[in-house]
């Protein structure tokens, strides 16, 4: 009893510990999380949340693209191995996607990052190449985590377009439900590898979120959950629903599902805290039925959800960079496999 009581005075007190550092950072949100249906039936779904129009589009890659970071000669450089479906911020970064596997990727903000010193002279990778990087090259999230446990890149960050530097972590899950989550801290890359990593959002760093989404495992979500619109209180809300709702082999039944959790962890459209731009709209959603390889995208400004069914798609070498405008055309809806249109690929944003 005794021991009960002191771990939810220590939880409690953490719990003061993240509300207070929420008050004092400033990051846009964007929450992530997995589910587990019957019969292999496995979902992501997150959220973008940001402080304006990231001006989005759907980009399809193809197998055997020479590709490189942005960084000139100091680049990783490399060459598709897979072809994908990603999510652009500003087409000058990669911030969601799935690969032809089923491997997803997400890119979510967090103001704690930190990377290499300037003086490291390991190639460069920088952070809006990054989940590419990932989609482009690995089957599985255990390919995935054995590569970044070589170190042999480091991470370079740039401004963004709203003049904030992209601080990011990265999510990734694949077909089977593995998961992985990596973080720079203190300039050292951390990584979080199992199927229980089903849930990321933000601030704090994930060793923490983890310990203060305990403290509500042992209240129960059918008693309390937190309802802000906070990283850790958005955090414990997914980590409860997700297992909640009905788990389903219906691919149908799944998407809907993590659709509905995750737009139970959305911000309103239009709502913002002055001095605290973490509070920012949810502007659209994504989720990947990593079975059937079907990628869905809803734009919070948009009545209706797009998609494309990766299993449809060409991704020969040479069969070229295809693009769905979605930026400035809300009424777009339904299965948008057949309107994909060559473009010419988008430059990563790299410092200058």
């Amino acid at each position: 009893m005794r021991a009960s009581i002191l771990n939810r005075i220590f939880l409690g007190s953490l719990i003061s510990t993240a509300i207070m550092l929420g008050s004092i950072q400033s990051a846009p949100a964007c929450s992530r999380a997995t589910y587990f249906g019957l019969d292999g039936q496995t979902v992501t779904g997150r959220t973008m949340d940001w402080l304006e129009d990231m001006h989005s589009n759907l980009w399809v890659f193809p197998r055997g693209m020479a590709r490189d970071s942005g960084m000139g000669n100091q680049s990783v450089k490399w060459n598709s191995k897979y072809g994908s479906v990603i999510v652009t911020g500003y087409d000058v970064a990669t911030v969601d996607g799935m690969n032809e596997h089923g491997l997803v990727a997400n890119m979510l903000f967090l103001v704690e990052s930190e990377y290499a010193p300037l003086d490291d002279k390991r190639p460069a990778m920088t952070v809006s190449a990054w989940a590419q990087y990932v989609l482009d090259n690995f089957e599985t999230v255990k390919d995935v985590v054995d590569d970044a446990r070589k170190d042999s890149f480091r991470m370079v960050t740039a401004m963004t377009p709203v003049g904030r530097p992209a601080t990011l972590h990265l999510s990734i899950s694949d077909a089977s439900g593995d998961s992985a989550i990596f973080e720079y801290i203190g300039g050292k890359l951390v990584i979080h590898h199992g199927r229980q990593y089903q849930v990321m959002t933000n601030s704090p760093a994930y060793d923490a979120q983890l310990a203060l989404n305990e403290y509500w495992k042992l209240i129960g979500g059918t008693v309390m959950l937190p309802g802000t619109n906070r990283a850790a209180d958005r955090f414990a809300r997914a980590s409860f629903y997700i297992n909640a709702t009905k788990q389903s082999a219906d691919p149908r039944e799944a998407v809907a599902a993590v659709f509905s959790v995750m737009r139970n962890v959305s911000v309103p459209r239009g709502m913002s805290t002055p001095n605290q731009p973490n509070i920012s709209s949810t502007i659209w959603r994504t989720v990947a039925d990593q079975k059937n390889k079907v990628y869905f995208f809803e734009n919070t400004f948009s009545p209706s959800i797009i998609w494309v069914k990766l299993n449809k798609i060409d991704f020969k070498p040479g069969s070229g960079v295809r693009k769905i405008t979605i930026d400035g055309k809300p009424d777009l809806g339904g299965n948008q496999t057949a309107n994909l249109e060559k473009a010419q690929p988008f430059k990563f944003l790299a410092p200058k």
